[in-house]
């Protein structure tokens, strides 16, 4: 039930925001296909989790998923649609060799290099995949001379069925990963390479796949709808860099099957195709999670491999290094969309390494949360495992301003650039225009002056543009002080047991303006105002429901308890509807994406009494 109300509120936001595309999901269909079966397994945001820790199932069984499926149908490709090779220190302890060992175990036979791929900077992507024993394909990824860094596309024969599969990355990489990962590339337009390759193999090939890390999301521009909208003539695309889960499959106008297996080893996607005389008759797409691999052996190979490098990481990894008395949230959609104690502790070690006035992490680069107790290298790594450095940089007010107007841009939707700060406060007003959505700024106890110099500290990924910080790579790099999970331990401990609680850095709330009193009232002290309307045209909400005055002599009516969304409402709509903030509303519903919610769906507004 969970996942298919992932799906459909997934389809209600492309029904308003790719109405055009014809988006639908893929109907069941109980005819059976003609011709030569061929199955297609598939993973994508892997993330380098190795090991089974559910709801993640781990490389070995996600193997032995692998076998069953080639056991059952021989005509069986395993494909990848990127960030496989960084995201936890199983992989960044050795700057990804780790995957590449497992994947060359397991027997992918294609992967589309993600944005974090490049973490490790283009020459060792290109190292990694000399090691791979299958191809990395890109057919957007291009040097300064126009010249593709990867193979654009290559032909499989399966059973006499030649399947073409064309790679495409997100150009989004051009800032997902420190730029200087990336410097002297181009990632050129999806659509228009995918177009001249579908064209140019078209007639070659008997399935036309694309194997996308390109996503969904809303805040993207180049996601696998605006592809299959563009470009007729493919048959499956198999998407990632959104993380999102679809059970049975989306379908295009132009027939194309979209496919996606969420994040972290949580599920295996698998595509059936029949295709009889050069033409695909059936398309099917499904999900395996560890629910259904319950009674699916762990691939005993994989397993031994993952173990023994484990075992060779060991003793860097339990090093004890500090304690927390309390959990340190890291979860994404925590942390790319709101203040959290992790977020704070993080900023104020690098504010306290540096001895900076002002201190500015994007909150993508947290990567995980820490629990509660002993706190060992190992988790320090994990939630900061890019390597990053800790940097200052010499920064006008007005650029400060306009690197928090820049990490708000998505509110209340998550995303990788949200600041989490040290010796600022901001407030944002979230129905106000995007590049005018802050206010009430403080460094300390002063209003920020946008003709003052700031000492800022940050990671080199964001000091140089990343997460689109660009109002940062004016500026040399003033100071550099090591790395930023040396600064963490550092700073943990010297806390001792860290107690570090939200303290409203980052608060909700409505802009307003100042205005002066009227000449010779005899009072011209400036007075507040509500904001005007903004000019720009904003969607329609949905008014809030009248309170009820109480009857003399009756009790007033209890506040609600549920609320039934409605048709155009937003998450944040609902929650100034009955005075609550959309994230008390995320998690008393228990919703992983406070974008997707539908209309019919019953939220509770508080908790049982």
């Amino acid at each position: 039930m969970k996942n298919w109300k992932s799906v459909v509120s997934l389809l209600l936001t492309v029904c308003l925001l790719f109405g055009s595309v014809g988006i639908a999901a893929a109907a069941t269909d109980t005819a059976s296909g003609t011709g030569k079966h061929i199955t297609i397994l598939h993973t994508n945001d892997m993330h380098a989790r190795a090991v089974e820790q559910s709801p993640a199932m781990g490389f070995a069984k996600v193997a032995g998923i692998v076998d069953k499926y080639r056991s059952n149908n021989p005509n069986t490709l395993l494909l990848d649609a990127g960030d496989a090779v960084h995201g936890t220190t199983f992989a960044t302890l050795v700057r990804g060799e780790s995957v590449v060992k497992v994947m060359n175990e397991i027997g992918y036979q294609a992967m589309v290099p993600g944005n974090h791929e490049f973490n490790y900077g283009s020459d060792r992507l290109l190292e990694l995949a000399n090691m791979m024993k299958f191809p990395m394909l890109s057919a957007n990824v291009k040097k300064k001379d126009g010249t593709r860094l990867f193979e654009p596309y290559v032909i499989k024969e399966v059973d006499g069925v030649k399947v073409g599969i064309i790679a495409l990355t997100t150009p989004e990489t051009m800032y997902k990963t420190n730029p200087k990962n990336v410097e002297g590339l181009d990632i050129t337009d999806p659509s228009a390479e995918a177009k001249t390759l579908v064209n140019e193999i078209r007639g070659k090939v008997d399935v036309v796949v694309v194997l996308g890390h390109l996503g969904q999301d809303a805040s993207s521009t180049d996601t696998s709808f605006k592809v299959v909208k563009d470009v007729p003539g493919i048959d499956v695309f198999i998407d990632g860099h959104s993380h999102t889960v679809l059970k049975d499959g989306l379908v295009s106008d132009h027939g194309t099957l979209i496919a996606s297996a969420g994040e972290y080893t949580n599920y295996v996607g698998v595509i059936d195709l029949w295709v009889d005389g050069g033409k695909v008759t059936k398309k099917t797409a499904a999900l395996v999670d560890e629910t259904i691999a319950k009674d699916i052996k762990p691939d005993e190979k994989v397993a031994a491999l993952v173990s023994s490098i484990q075992k060779e990481q060991e003793p860097i990894l339990k090093e004890e290094v500090a304690n927390t008395a309390v959990l340190l949230e890291g979860k994404r959609e925590q942390v790319r969309a709101g203040e959290t104690n992790l977020g704070d502790l993080l900023a104020d070690a690098i504010r306290d390494v540096s001895k900076a006035d002002i201190a500015l992490t994007n909150g993508g680069g947290i990567r995980s949360s820490i629990e509660k107790g002993i706190v060992t290298k190992g988790d320090v790594i994990t939630v900061l495992p890019f390597g990053n450095q800790v940097v200052t940089l010499e920064v006008k007010g007005s650029d400060v301003l306009a690197a928090l107007e820049n990490g708000v841009g998505s509110y209340p939707e998550p995303s990788g650039g949200f600041p989490q700060v040290s010796g600022i406060t901001f407030k944002i007003d979230a129905s106000a225009p995007k590049g005018s959505r802050v206010h009430t700024v403080m460094v300390g106890n002063k209003a920020l002056d946008p003709a003052a110099a700031y000492t800022l500290a940050t990671n080199d990924f964001t000091a140089v543009g990343g997460d689109e910080y660009t109002m940062f790579a004016k500026y040399p790099i003033a100071g550099m002080y090591g790395a930023m999970d040396e600064a963490l331990i550092n700073y943990m401990q010297k806390l001792g047991a860290v107690t570090i609680q939200t303290d409203g850095r980052i608060s909700e709330g409505k802009k307003a303006v100042v205005e002066p009193e009227a000449p010779g009232s005899g009072n011209e002290a400036p007075v507040t105002v509500p904001a005007p309307t903004p000019t720009k045209p904003q969607p329609e909400q949905p008014k809030p429901e009248k309170p009820v005055k109480p009857t003399p002599g009756k009790p007033a009516p209890a506040p609600a308890k549920v609320h039934i969304v409605k048709s155009g409402e937003s998450l944040y709509s609902i929650s100034k509807q009955y005075g609550t903030t959309w994230q008390t509303l995320q998690k008393l519903n228990k919703i992983k994406n406070p974008h997707w919610i539908y209309p019919g769906q019953t939220l509770k507004l508080r908790t049982a009494s």
